[in-house]
């Protein structure tokens, strides 16, 4: 199977999506910032079970990276991912920085409410940055539907508010973590890890199970110092929160009323890596 074709301009993936549109059909877009692992391609295969065209931008945007982040250091191998998007994505769209933000760019986009606290509070300005290039890829591609992974919880929902407050004609639709065999959620970012860092990594997900398990039935913070506690134990810090929270407006509880639905949320430093998983409580 051939990699699908790429495009740079947004002249170029607009010709291709009105010509998709004049023959009735629907595209999903999966925006993504490329070293793409089995995480992305299921949001792919996701988006062509609604559309029947499936479009993936790889764009690294350095408008969500902080002075102190690895913006430079990001991964960036775009024949690999072009492969693996053989026979699943129709196009890709691979923009330049200077095709995104050119020259005089003076606009961004800021969503209060849910970007407020937790990654909003780690990484400032983080969001700003995230809002702005998904909505920018949103009215250049025009989707039916645009396709986000839960691992990113607070993300999720700050596109979400987005696109409601925006009245944006797009479905948000999310997508379950997809998780390797011992249960890490995945990210571009783990190929960072050692071997034994990755060993240890793989126990987020058994601890977090084990505190979302205990929330309902012991005091909350009680439950979250424990948690906080094994994870230092088992090697990973500093831990820059674990909390429950209400699944959209991200609102801290330190309560959890019967059968209201809640979110356990943690940012946990390992080595060089940032490991952000969440699961529901």
């Amino acid at each position: 199977m051939q990699p699908p074709d790429t495009v740079r301009t947004v002249a170029e993936l607009r010709a291709r999506v009105a010509a998709w549109r004049a023959a009735g059909e629907r595209i999903a877009l999966v925006p993504t910032m490329g070293a793409l692992h089995e995480g992305h391609l299921a949001l792919v295969r996701a988006g062509r079970e609604r559309a029947e065209r499936a479009v993936v931008s790889i764009f690294v945007n350095p408008k969500q990276f902080a002075p102190t982040e690895d913006f430079d250091a990001y991964p960036r191998v775009a024949e690999k991912d072009r492969a693996a998007l053989a026979g699943l994505a129709d196009l890709v769209f691979a923009p330049g920085v200077n095709d995104m933000y050119p020259p005089g760019f003076a606009t961004e986009v800021t969503v209060a409410g849910p970007s407020g606290g937790f990654e909003g509070a780690a990484r400032p300005g983080h969001f700003a940055g995230v809002a702005t290039v998904v909505a920018k890829l949103l009215i250049q591609c025009a989707p039916d539907c645009a396709m986000f992974g839960e691992k990113d919880w607070q993300q999720l929902q700050v596109v979400t508010r987005m696109a409601r407050d925006l009245d944006l004609p797009v479905e948000i639709v999310p997508h379950p973590t997809v998780r390797d065999e011992a249960g890490l959620a995945l990210s571009s970012r783990n190929a960072y890890l050692s071997p034994e860092q990755l060993a240890i990594a793989r126990k987020l997900n058994v601890v977090l199970s084990r505190v979302a398990g205990e929330l309902r039935v012991r005091p909350v913070a009680e439950v979250l110092a424990e948690g906080r506690a094994e994870l230092e134990r088992l090697g990973f810090g500093p831990i820059d929160y674990l909390a429950v929270a209400e699944p959209e407006s991200l609102t801290p509880l330190d309560v959890l009323a019967p059968g209201r639905p809640a979110r356990l949320l943690a940012a946990a430093r390992l080595g060089p890596v940032r490991l952000l998983d969440n699961m529901a409580v």
